[in-house]
């Protein structure tokens, strides 16, 4: 079976870089490397709610915490046979967010904490109810709130598909995510995390002949 490596990081941190400097990193060494991103849109009905409901489609739909969380989760499961798939046919499967994304938006959302009631719920539901399997590694790209809020903006400007919806505009809510994850990482939540700075020069060749040869 292959790694399952998970990128983390607030929206506008560079998830969907570090995933593209990696693979070209991993196919340099030799490895054989599948990507996904999450959530799913455009290939589940589940993620497309997702997307909707966060430019206030759907009546309160995005209002509901458990709700939303509930609808990234049931994404996740219906890639079950496609994530298990690619971890026999690949050396690493790279996912830009998982598990651990619910965890943070959703406890932010609520003002917890990593150790809140939330976190717990959702480990329950996506772990060990769905069976989704656990990562190998986490790697958490932190960068500030206001760095990946004008990150954020510039794409919205830029690219017309990437309009900023409602948990990006709200930046109060990064903050609270971004201390999350902080929490989540420090503890080893799931898995082991590595914290890469999303605002300096990084190696993407260092950082895959480590995935490829942790020890």
């Amino acid at each position: 079976m292959g790694r399952l490596v998970v990128i983390e990081g607030l929206d506008g941190a560079g998830k969907r870089t570090l995933s593209e400097g990696l693979t070209k990193a991993l196919h340099a060494q030799g490895a054989s490397v599948a990507t996904l991103a999450f959530p799913r849109y455009g290939r589940s009905v589940y993620a497309d709610l997702v997307r909707e409901a966060l430019h206030r489609g759907h009546g309160d739909l995005a209002d509901s915490v458990y709700g939303m969380a509930m609808l990234y989760a049931l994404d996740r499961r219906g890639a079950l046979g496609e994530i298990t798939g690619a971890l026999e046919r690949h050396d690493v499967l790279l996912l830009d967010r998982y598990v651990s994304s619910n965890a943070a938006y959703g406890a932010a959302r609520l003002h917890q904490d990593a150790h809140g009631e939330f976190v717990a719920w959702l480990k329950e539901l996506e772990i060990d109810r769905f069976g989704l399997p656990v990562p190998d590694l986490q790697l958490l790209l932190r960068v500030t709130p206001e760095v990946a809020a004008a990150r954020a903006e510039h794409r919205a400007r830029s690219e017309s598909d990437r309009a900023k919806d409602s948990f990006e505009s709200d930046d109060a809510l990064q903050a609270r995510c971004a201390h999350v994850y902080d929490e989540l990482a420090g503890e080893s939540w799931l898995s082991e995390w590595r914290v890469v700075d999303g605002t300096a020069a990084f190696d993407p060749a260092e950082l895959s002949r480590w995935l490829v040869h942790p020890g």
